[in-house]
């Protein structure tokens, strides 16, 4: 049988969120953690998704953590190879390896009043812990459509984070569905080999020129030698994504220049009118997230490309038919849906303190506290949590103003001291996520007459904060005990009960 091990924290998901909390927890001195990771290898979504073309759209200085600056970054946007290796880098830099608990997917966890810990289940053994930080991450979980007769599809189906390379697609007929981040990437990546390709864009995305470049050895070595200029790098690019924040949370309007360079980018790659019209979107930019992209355009200009303005209305054997009638035969269909973001597959596993789970207590919609800790769910916390996402700028910088605050918050239970617990207060929580939401009005997320990932079942963002990367800093700094409750332990039932005289034992 497995054995049970107790920890004093444990760390769930090991992508930047988890591997970040890991190393702020040695560096504050806390050896006793455990991070439970479902994979056999670390990285989170950038082990996940290794499909062609994958990279990230924030500069690579700027998307890495600032205790672990990486001064040989080979291009100015690095792509998945990079990045997951950079993760590796900081796993074996900060010790990590020992508290990684590989293959030991969470099934279940439960707040035990009595004890004052979580009871955690996994697939590979039990863990009991006083605190729980929850870093699986908003896109961790491929979603794939419900789309009548796709079970019966003869052909080869995958989503772009669980890309088969065992399958090649040269001379293949594919579909590729969605028009997102991924696909962007994907679509010039596979253009030039496959025999067809058919994208199935229900709405078309703004897309801006990326401004990438290789790294010279002469930059590499300039960091390497004085590290401070790559700290003056990352701080530039901040500073300029800081500056921007306003145009999509209070001033939308200024966004019309942004647009028309937009425009002008479709125009210089798409000559036709008609493609050109299907590939031009009819909402303010900035209401989905920009995406970069030099190669996007001119692939799908290409002949053997074929744009269906429109989503997948059904399958019917190899032919895919369209929300507008639109039929085509694939051999392959690739689905760049997104993911579980604002439904957390972990929630439905996370019982709190009533024996509700995360999911039941956030059914109208995800509310936290600081974007990290729940009503009724006692020492738990979560990693990139509600309203924490960003349209703009690097979630490392978010990551890390959260691990400010999970530091403080395990140092307040260092001095609370003894058997002790921090609940969010309710009227807390809502007062943050009134504050939140009444913010969010404004912004171009809200405004923009667009529907989005960011968007739960009731219209809320429930995703993207509000404001600037300083100013959620600021807010997280530390805890704030006023807005949570101190749990202690309840006392043994034979002290709670007087002691009997000498008499009364005598009998």
């Amino acid at each position: 049988m497995a054995k049970h091990e107790h920890v004093r924290v444990a760390v769930i998901g090991s992508g930047f969120g988890g591997l970040g909390a890991a190393v702020r927890l040695r560096r504050e001195g806390i050896t006793d953690f455990v991070v439970l990771e479902r994979a056999d290898s670390v990285g989170g979504t950038w082990r996940d998704n290794s499909y062609p073309g994958c990279a990230c759209d924030v500069p690579s200085h700027l998307y890495s953590f600032s205790f672990a600056p990486n001064p040989d970054w080979p291009r100015t946007f690095s792509g998945q190879r990079h990045i997951r290796a950079y993760l590796e880098h900081v796993t074996d830099t900060f010790g990590i390896r020992p508290h990684l608990r590989l293959n030991h997917e969470v099934l279940r966890m439960e707040w035990d009043a009595d004890a004052l810990r979580w009871e955690i289940e996994t697939g590979s053994g039990s863990f009991s812990a006083e605190v729980v930080v929850s870093a699986t991450g908003p896109l961790s979980d491929p979603k794939i459509p419900d789309v009548p007769g796709l079970s019966d599809f003869p052909g080869k189906v995958f989503h772009s984070a669980r890309w088969d390379h065992d399958y090649d697609l040269t001379g293949k007929r594919v579909a590729m569905i969605g028009t997102g981040a991924s696909a962007i990437q994907i679509v010039p990546a596979i253009q030039p080999q496959v025999r067809r390709l058919t994208l199935f864009q229900r709405t078309p995305p703004w897309v801006m020129p990326r401004m990438d470049r290789g790294i010279t050895g002469a930059e590499r070595r300039l960091h390497r030698a004085l590290p401070f200029t790559a700290t003056l790098r990352r701080g530039l690019l901040w500073g300029i994504r800081e500056l921007q924040v306003g145009a999509f949370t209070k001033h939308p309007g200024e966004l019309g220049l942004v647009e028309k360079l937009a425009r002008a980018n479709i125009a210089r790659a798409v000559k036709d009118p008609a493609l050109r019209a299907r590939l031009t979107p009819s909402y303010r930019i900035g209401c989905k997230r920009i995406l970069l992209s030099n190669t996007y355009y001119p692939a799908v200009a290409q002949p053997n490309v074929d744009v269906v303005a429109s989503g997948l209305r059904e399958v019917r054997g190899s032919t895919l038919v369209g929300a507008d009638g639109t039929e085509t035969e694939v051999d392959a269909i690739v689905f760049g849906t997104g993911f579980h973001v604002t439904d957390m597959p972990i929630a439905p596993r996370v019982i709190g303190a009533d024996g509700r789970s995360l999911a039941e207590a956030w059914k109208g919609g995800m509310e936290s506290l600081r974007g990290a800790t729940a009503a009724g769910f006692p020492n738990w916390m979560t990693i990139i949590g509600p309203n924490t996402g960003l349209g703009n700028s690097s979630m490392i910088l978010m990551i890390e103003s959260q691990l400010n605050y999970m530091a403080d918050y395990l140092r307040q239970l260092d001095v609370l001291g003894g058997r002790a617990a921090l609940a969010a207060r309710p009227s807390a929580v809502g007062a943050w996520n009134r504050k939140v939401q009444a913010r969010m009005e404004r912004t171009v997320w809200k405004s923009g007459g667009c529907e989005s990932w960011y968007l739960d079942a009731n219209g809320r963002n429930t995703t993207l904060w509000p404001g600037t990367t300083g100013e959620f800093r600021r807010e997280t700094r530390q805890v704030d005990l006023s807005e949570y409750e101190v749990i202690r332990a309840p006392a043994p039932a034979a002290a709670s009960r007087p002691s009997r005289t000498k008499k009364e034992a005598a009998k």
